[in-house]
């Protein structure tokens, strides 16, 4: 009890005596903060992407794509292949009909609103079973586009990103033009950054015969996707992948947000050593200004582990600051922010928001208290050897 006891009246003493060095402790309270700020700003991107593909993902629906495709687009079933799918056992039935979407998937050119660049947008097909087989997907302005119709609806994330998808509106895909006659919302997920329409209307307009890349389809429970995937597995006139959308999506998010954190944590690491530097001048600052102070203590019969003890929580203090302030700066700035990235799977943009997430502030405050412990150690080991008799003397 005795040496805690020093510890915390040293530290109290140097707390107070903070105001007189605000200059090198700002130095370093604003490096860890701006370590703290990049880490959350970088990171929350990929957070941000992870979640909207995972949202897009439900545990009693499928995914059907032809056997070794690695995306939508590398996909592609007939409409021989698409009715074995939707006779499966597993497959949810409203009385005698499949409760299924199958889908055709393309890339339009579409401009920015940010920069007026243009950027791949997801162009999809749907059968009537669309809203159906995906979870909290609904209408929230307009109507539902008519089959048979060059008519489409628009995602709201989407609509918000790209030029000429205003309700209403009439915008040029290739030779056709279409009508933008509806608005949907996925739940803050992927389909939102999509446009939807008649998958015979696409089919045609893009001279693609009666062919489809996947089908969806609502399963009869959760336990079903093991009987639709032996079914199709052992269907010798079908060769497939079935997946649950979550599985599907979560391997689709995996490669953009890799690339984003091998980008992130390099950048993070850099600044954080200089953050270090920061705050071992500040606090070799702290000990050269405060050694008679020091020595005086330490003739009062305070020990050396006290002394560097409270230096070193001192140091960290100053850290834990810089680390709350740059993860707030973060949250008011970057949580919820939102913008379009291509994703590596689908060579689309997919439109979502900046996630600063407690788990990833938390992280950036345990990177905070690292630089501090790390910054105030040997200012903390200098300032427990300094010598006593020596800095009396300039007393």
């Amino acid at each position: 009890m005795h040496i805690v006891n020093q510890v915390l009246a040293v530290t109290w003493l140097n707390i107070l005596n903070l105001p007189r060095r605000v200059a090198t402790s700002s130095v370093a309270i604003v490096g860890v903060a701006a370590v703290v700020l990049v880490f959350a700003a970088v990171l929350s991107m990929a957070k941000g992407f992870e979640r909207t593909m995972t949202l897009a993902g439900a545990e009693d629906t499928a995914i059907v794509i032809r056997s070794g495709s690695t995306s939508e687009l590398a996909s592609g079933l007939s409409n021989d292949q698409v009715l074995i799918v939707t006779t499966a056992p597993g497959v949810l039935r409203d009385g005698d009909r499949a409760v299924v979407s199958a889908e055709l998937f393309v890339l339009v050119d579409i401009r920015k609103k940010s920069n007026d660049s243009e950027a791949n947008v997801p162009f999809r097909g749907v059968g009537n079973g669309a809203f159906e087989v995906r979870d909290a997907t609904r209408l929230i302005a307009g109507r539902m586009f008519e089959p048979g119709r060059n008519e489409l609806i628009v995602g709201r994330a989407a609509q918000s990103e790209f030029k000429g998808l205003e309700l209403g509106a009439t915008i040029r895909f290739g030779r056709s033009e279409w009508d933008v006659v509806g608005v949907f919302e996925a739940g803050g997920g992927v389909a939102e950054s999509e446009i939807w329409t008649d998958v015979k209307v696409l089919q045609g307009a893009y001279r693609r015969g009666n062919s489809f890349q996947t089908v969806r389809v609502r399963l009869a429970d959760k336990d079903s996707i093991s009987g639709l995937e032996t079914a199709l597995k052992t269907d010798p006139r079908i060769d497939v992948d079935v997946f649950t959308e979550r599985q599907f999506y979560s391997s689709q998010a995996e490669g953009t947000s890799t690339f984003i954190r091998v980008l992130g944590y390099p950048i993070t690491f850099l600044m954080a050593i200089g953050a270090v530097f920061g705050a071992l001048n500040s606090m070799y600052s702290s000990v050269s200004t405060r050694g008679k102070e020091i020595a005086t203590l330490r003739a009062l019969g305070f020990g050396p582990m006290s002394v560097l003890i409270s230096t070193m929580i001192e140091s960290t203090l100053l850290a834990l600051v810089g680390g709350l302030i740059g993860g707030a700066i973060a949250y008011l700035v970057f949580n919820g922010f939102t913008v379009s990235t291509l994703s590596n799977a689908s060579f689309s943009q997919v439109v979502f928001d900046f996630a600063v997430t407690a788990d990833l502030l938390m992280q950036g405050i345990f990177t905070a208290l690292i630089i501090g412990l790390i910054g105030g150690f040997l200012p903390a080991v200098r300032a427990a050897r300094l010598p006593v008799a020596q800095a009396l003397r300039e007393l």
